[in-house]
């Protein structure tokens, strides 16, 4: 544990003792000091050794779902092993046993409650099952995040709303937000729902939290009122910092929804801070040995330990995405206010249920050493499902099995499903149906399906998250075709079934030609799938398959969404691409997008069957049956214009 140095708190100790001199002149000048004096002394200050419990980023994730460990089985490598993880109601039951541990708690959200499963928008009014859920973890202090302002200032207020009506008296806060004088958040008309800073007493000392919005991402890519504005985050926090510090508070938490990298920055602009609780990143702290346990690779320790503008250690944590870690922070605190010490532990909360790959169960030899691994990890713990909070949540599960069932389209022409276009004896010609086969467009341009789905991710985001240019599905991510008929929503989900996040990236033209490059060569390089082949909205081109790599797509083209006109594609000109999370990070081998340094990539934080659902309820409706027609789309619209391929 990093120790605190006498000169990194100097500047407050010489303030303390100015502080102190003044006093005893004051006294002494009104007769207080005298040889009868038997007053009693002012105690020393007291040291505290709090413990801050926190999440961040739980994006709607309030079921629980499967993931692989890799465990020692007692073999000479790990073995797989799928478990069921997270949940909310294993979140909450996380924290009511870590917090039963402990004397000094405080229980942090860090932002990004909303949007992300179809538990916010489908199973409810939207956040209603959130709240419900944060609602039984009593959370001291919740910061706004970003997405919490995807309805709209009113859209955030009733999900506050919902908050408020619980038993649990969570604080809301944001320093940098600034309703504007339209907003049903304006003070004016909702005092006290969201506050800069409060003030929170454990073990008789006041500790001050201070709230921080990512500033320029919420403005452009949530949906925050046209007159609410976000302040410079250091700005915003510093004069936080100097008021409670002038009323005696001395020991100060930023719980921040502004990402990891940017925490570490502000930090060091910061004078005073000492534990920043942070967010929107979604970054994975901890030891490298997660790596091993298939967990991914941690972007830095936990806790971060750096200095502030004065030379001060502050102590940075985050708790990963999606309900799946309860963040576990252990704070020493001086007299005098100053982290001496930080350590902890990001909890990665599984089920104690453990079987093989196959579904076989584990011998007992295997058992017991899965379970000495596991208690050796440090960092894996086995939690159950908190009883209430799953009872809670179990009207909300049951209204999205309703709608699962219920009818969300009208599909009058099969939306044909190819992935890469061609003739007869082509690659995956027979994929497709045979009336779908019989339309010499499937083999010119690829699939429907496959189209729509790049369109949607197009004109949703236009629409809602921020703008976009161009778009990118991969031809094998789309499932199923779209039969004639009545579609319920769970047929929907079948088209985009794997819960992939939306991103935005800026790219180049010359990254957007090579991203489609990349498509293209892995699927006709030696030995290679179909899956990959790219489907762009706003964006076509020419294929050759017989050209060498890096020649197989020409003529780009980019669609002017003012004017609809297609113009050529500028390689210099830089673009906003629609994406999801699984291309971005190189699925599927688009080696390009995986390159884009990360700050040009941004997590919209929407599921994807979501932005299929948002594109189908934008659709003229059928006045027969009142149903949204999802058809195929204008020829001018597919990616791909024309088509050369190999026959095998």
């Amino acid at each position: 544990m990093a120790q605190q140095t006498p000169s990194q708190h100097s500047v407050r100790q010489f303030t303390r003792l100015a502080l102190a001199a003044a006093v005893a002149v004051a006294l002494t000048a009104c007769g207080g000091s005298s040889d009868d004096d038997n007053s009693t002394p002012t105690p020393a200050p007291k040291s505290l050794d709090l413990t801050i419990l926190h999440i961040n980023d739980h994006h709607s994730n309030l079921a629980e779902s499967s993931r692989t460990v890799k465990l020692d089985t007692g073999g000479s490598a790990r073995t797989a092993l799928t478990v069921n993880k997270a949940g909310f109601a294993r979140v909450t039951q996380a924290l009511q046993e870590l917090e039963a541990q402990s004397t000094n708690v405080l229980k942090i959200h860090a932002g990004d409650a909303l949007t992300g499963t179809l538990y916010f928008n489908r199973a409810g009014a939207d956040g209603e099952a959130d709240a419900a859920a944060m609602n039984t973890a009593c959370f001291d202090s919740f910061t706004l995040g970003n997405h919490e302002f995807d309805k709209g200032d009113t859209g955030l207020k009733n999900f506050l709303d919902l908050l408020r009506a619980g038993p649990c008296n969570t604080q809301v806060l944001s320093a940098n937000v600034q309703f504007g004088a339209n907003s049903a958040l304006h003070p004016s008309r909702a005092t006290d729902y969201v506050q800069p800073s409060t003030v929170i007493e454990r073990d008789g000392q006041k500790i001050g939290l201070i709230g921080l919005t990512i500033a320029g991402k919420t403005k452009t890519a949530s949906s925050p009122d046209a007159d609410t504005q976000f302040e410079d985050e250091v700005l915003a926090a510093q004069r936080q910092i100097d008021l409670l510090t002038a009323q005696g508070v001395n020991k100060i938490i930023v719980q921040s929804h502004i990402g990891y990298a940017y925490d570490k920055e502000v930090a060091a602009k910061l004078r005073g801070v000492d534990v920043i609780v942070g967010g929107d990143s979604h970054t994975l702290l901890g030891p490298d040995s997660m790596a091993a346990y298939g967990l991914g690779t941690p972007a830095g320790d936990y806790p971060t330990i750096v200095q502030d503008a004065t030379g001060k250690q502050v102590c940075i944590v985050q708790a990963w995405e999606y309900s799946q870690v309860v963040g576990e922070l252990n704070v020493q605190f001086d007299g005098n206010g100053d982290v001496t010490a930080c350590s902890g532990t990001p909890h990665v909360l599984i089920d104690a249920a453990l079987k093989k790959s196959d579904g076989s169960a584990l011998s007992t030899a295997e058992w017991a050493a899965a379970q000495a691994d596991l208690q050796a990890s440090g960092f894996l713990r086995t939690t159950s499902l908190n009883s209430t909070t799953a009872g809670i949540l179990k009207p909300y599960a049951d209204k999205l099995e309703v709608f699962n069932q219920t009818e969300v389209a009208l599909v009058q022409t099969e939306l044909c499903s190819r992935r890469v276009p061609g003739g007869e004896g082509s690659v995956d010609y027979s994929r497709s149906s045979a009336s779908c086969n019989a339309l010499g467009e499937v083999s010119q341009r690829g699939g429907d399906i496959q189209q729509v789905a790049a369109q949607a991710y197009l004109e949703v985001t236009q629409r809602v998250y921020g703008g976009a240019d161009i778009s990118l599905q991969s031809g094998g991510g789309v499932r199923v075709p779209l039969n004639p008929g009545r579609v319920t929503a769970a047929k929907a989900i079948e088209v985009l079934p794997f819960g992939n996040m939306l991103y935005t990236m800026k790219i180049t033209g010359a990254e957007a030609q090579s991203m489609v490059e990349d498509g293209l060569n892995e699927v006709f390089k030696t030995g290679g799938s179909t899956g990959p082949y790219p489907y762009t909205g706003g964006m076509r081109f020419d294929v050759d398959a017989t050209q060498a790599r890096g020649h197989r797509a020409s003529n780009f083209e980019v669609r002017n969404a003012t004017t609809g006109n297609w113009e050529p594609l500028d390689t210099a000109r830089t673009y906003t691409l629609a994406v999801l999370s699984f291309n971005a990070n190189g699925g599927d081998g688009y080696d390009t997008l995986k390159n884009v340094p990360r700050d040009r990539v941004l997590d919209v934080g929407v599921l994807d069957s979501d932005v299929l659902f948002q594109y189908i309820d934008s659709q003229s409706a059928d006045v027969g049956s009142d149903l949204p027609v999802l058809g195929q789309l204008a020829d001018d619209l597919y990616s791909t214009k024309s088509f050369i391929g190999p026959v095998r």
